[in-house]
């Protein structure tokens, strides 16, 4: 098992388990298992409370655009093609009464999971509409405020908790899939996340908040 220093967000390994499904559970170690959480910004608790209310607040325009640039049927039917009980997502079990540990751990296997969906569907969307330049400009920065939390919540999770690695579960690649399925697939997941992130927020904000 390789050591993750605090901070530093395991992009390659989000990549290598991309396709690959893994147990979620988080990974302690003791001693000085994380002794880089000096790198932690000094209003890392600030900046983490700001990127999660700016995901859930541009989730849903991010949706409502994404199914006007796949057209028809996804503009007329999304209830119906976009329904994500099919597709494999972090189930997000914490709430306010929860430890902190807990959520913290559950946040960052969500986001993780989000970074890599987003990968997938900005990869799918600059092959099929490359014109729809409102549209990956939304993804590319959400995916860079997604990125910028991963890297918030492994600092905290190191420097709180002395948790170096969290195995994340992903869903499946949508790669040698039609382009239909690659739309239905991106909407899926896009639909879920508008459903989650507003619980998200609320759950995690609270344990950010300044003691």
């Amino acid at each position: 098992m390789k050591f993750v220093p605090a901070g530093v967000v395991p992009f390659v390994a989000l990549l290598l388990l991309q396709r690959r499904p893994v147990a979620g559970r988080a990974l302690l170690v003791s001693g000085s298992g994380c002794p880089s959480h000096g790198l932690c910004r000094s209003n890392v608790q600030e900046q983490t409370r700001r990127q999660v209310a700016v995901l859930n607040a541009t989730a849903q325009e991010l949706f409502s655009l994404y199914l006007k640039c796949q057209g028809e049927p996804f503009s007329s039917e999304s209830d119906k093609l976009c329904n994500p009980a099919g597709i494999f997502f972090p189930a997000f079990r914490v709430n306010r009464t929860s430890e902190r540990k807990e959520v913290m751990v559950a946040m960052y296997k969500l986001f993780a999971f989000l970074n890599a969906s987003l990968g997938n569907i900005t990869r799918d969307q600059e092959e099929l509409n490359p014109m729809a330049k409102e549209l990956l400009e939304r993804l590319h920065n959400t995916t860079k405020t997604t990125r910028g939390l991963i890297s918030n919540l492994t600092c905290l999770l190191c420097k709180n908790y002395n948790i170096f690695q969290v195995d994340v579960r992903y869903g499946d690649s949508s790669k040698g899939k039609s382009a239909f399925k690659k739309k239905q697939q991106g909407c899926q997941v896009l639909r879920k996340y508008v459903q989650v992130i507003g619980q998200a927020a609320r759950v995690l904000l609270p344990h950010l908040s300044p003691s």
